[in-house]
């Protein structure tokens, strides 16, 4: 995808993906206000003032599912156990339906993104 947005990005996906992304959105931008754009192809939210600098979390889609990403989500507290870590600090949950999505629960991952990135 060559989009130059977030919204682009999740309507140019197809319809379970793009559901996906649309509830998920709000989780993000509750927690991260205005701090959406597009960053190496996909949506990011960053601290910074710029995207990528200070990143927090990420959407990427793939042909069956949405990684819904954090940066540093290997120093999250997990009681739910469905984050996976990944490279460096990161970890991710793949989304494949959008019963998947737990609002309370990526809004505390979140919080506490938020949290490590602003210290």
């Amino acid at each position: 995808m060559s989009t130059t947005n977030v919204t682009d990005y999740l309507t140019d996906l197809d319809d379970t993906l793009r559901e996906i992304g649309e509830k998920l959105r709000p989780v993000i931008d509750a927690a991260l206000p205005g701090a959406g754009a597009m960053w190496h192809g996909h949506p990011t939210w960053s601290l910074g003032d710029s995207p990528g600098k200070n990143p927090v979390c990420l959407l990427k889609a793939h042909g069956s599912y949405i990684t819904f990403g954090l940066w540093r989500g290997q120093e999250l507290a997990d009681p739910s156990g469905r984050l996976t870590a990944g490279a460096r600090q990161m970890a991710s949950v793949k989304l494949r339906t959008v019963d998947e999505i737990d609002p309370a629960l990526f809004a505390d991952w979140l919080r506490q993104a938020c949290n490590l990135e602003a210290r």
